[in-house]
């Protein structure tokens, strides 16, 4: 006698629905990357990770110092970034070219200026410490048309090639006039040492201050 039961007869499976296959590691890792992504994108949008909205704004705008100092005879009040240099200063917000922009650490003399009479690399000295100073450029030592006495002695001695240098050595040349520095030319070497030239015509420019400290 047959024992099997109908079809009809058979007990249905165990629970409400058929168990989904166990997840691949393929749809794991994608799972994780969705799930991950929304919850930073949700923290975002809620500002977890955002940054007060001042702080922001502070971060973006540099501190900044309104400075008034007299340039070659014309006074001058700006509003600057507090690390602007004073050669950035000269060339970027007042056009005064002059001044060049050579090794900007200090150690070629090409952007030298008088501040209050005395002689700065002007890429080493921030402006903001500048209050109430008196700066001279290049540009400010002609009168007019006529030439300065030691832009002149340049042009006699032909104390030049490139002429990058050029301005620096002569506002150089000046302070070193004025300091009382110019008793023989190894003198006038020593205290001119500071600024390079690097077309070698250190001969020519002793000359030049030579010629210019003499009056003749």
């Amino acid at each position: 006698m047959s024992t099997e039961l109908p079809e009809s007869a058979v007990p249905p499976p165990t629970g409400s629905s058929e168990s989904s296959p166990a997840p691949t590691r393929r749809t794991f890792i994608a799972t994780s990357t969705a799930v991950g992504g929304a919850v930073v994108a949700g923290g975002v949008v809620a500002g977890t990770f955002l940054a007060d909205s001042d702080e922001a704004t502070a971060a973006e705008s540099p501190p900044s110092s309104r400075v008034s100092l007299t340039v070659n005879g014309t006074r001058r009040t700006v509003t600057v970034d507090n690390r602007t240099s004073l050669l950035d200063l000269l060339r970027e917000h007042f056009g005064l070219t002059g001044s060049k922009k050579g090794c900007n650490a200090g150690a070629c003399g090409a952007c030298t200026v008088l501040v209050d009479g005395s002689r700065h690399n002007a890429c080493l000295t921030l402006a903001v410490r500048l209050e109430g100073a008196e700066v001279t450029t290049v540009e400010g030592l002609a009168d007019g048309d006529e030439l300065h006495a030691l832009q002149q002695a340049f042009v006699d001695q032909d104390a030049f090639q490139c002429g990058y240098c050029t301005p620096g050595q002569i506002v150089s040349g000046v302070g070193c006039i004025r300091e009382g520095h110019t008793g023989s030319p190894e003198e006038i070497r020593e205290w001119m040492s500071g600024n390079i030239c690097r077309c070698g015509c250190y001969v020519k420019i002793v000359r030049a201050v030579e010629q210019t400290a003499r009056g003749k």
